[in-house]
């Protein structure tokens, strides 16, 4: 007896569009692509979802919601570390999505969660409105952008020596005497010209900590 094919669901179509995004790129998705995966007709997808447009707002949840979210209750450094590493590991998985985050409007169930668990974490320790929705911005600001320069970066990690070695001859130490020297350093092996994002991270979290003990106090 034939085996019965699972039933057609929002769900199995976000989830086929995702893995069709996350190897070949958003510019490779259509329903017709989509459909083919899942053995059925381009046309019975619009039961489901009705345009292009709604099904990129689904994946944008899809992704949104495997972010873990901060605990107001728990202190809110570690927590946000938590949500931005999360984010950091999400976007990382689907190189997609963080364009469709800062592109779109996203207004669904997982995102307002996500941002709302976000400015609770912050308001609970004492940030302002207003203090809480900048730090928020500034932290996912970081994440993204972070993650995009990665995922684009035309040159692999591992290659950084390498390629500094070979770039190294090409300046005129007399003229960029600074990044001569950086240069030399990556090519030796010195350091190893990774990004970090704990680094920057890190950085954020402890200038808004300090801003908001100066607050306090005043």
């Amino acid at each position: 007896m034939p085996k019965e094919k699972p039933a057609l669901s929002v769900q199995r179509i976000v989830e086929s569009a995702m893995t069709i995004a996350d190897q070949a790129g958003l510019d490779a998705l259509s329903m017709r692509k989509i459909a083919k995966s899942l053995s059925v007709e381009a046309m019975s997808l619009y039961n489901y979802l009705q345009n292009k447009e709604l099904l990129l707002d689904a994946m944008v949840e899809a992704v949104v919601a495997k972010i873990d979210l901060p605990d107001p209750a728990l202190p809110w450094k570690m927590e946000m570390k938590k949500r931005c590493s999360s984010a950091y590991q999400v976007l990382k998985t689907h190189p997609w999505a963080a364009h469709l985050l800062m592109a779109r409007l996203n207004v669904g169930p997982a995102m307002l969660r996500y941002v709302d668990a976000s400015h609770g974490c912050l308001l609970m320790a004492g940030f302002s409105h207003k203090d809480a929705d900048l730090a928020r911005n500034l932290l996912d600001s970081y994440i993204y952008g972070f993650t995009l320069q990665e995922l684009t970066f035309p040159i692999e990690p591992d290659d950084y020596a390498s390629t500094a070695a070979e770039f190294q001859p090409r300046l005129d130490s007399s003229v960029y005497p600074y990044l001569t020297a950086l240069a030399a350093e990556v090519a030796s092996g010195r350091y190893d010209g990774k990004l970090q994002l704990e680094f920057g991270l890190e950085l954020l979290l402890e200038a808004l900590e300090s801003k908001q003990k100066s607050k306090l106090k005043s």
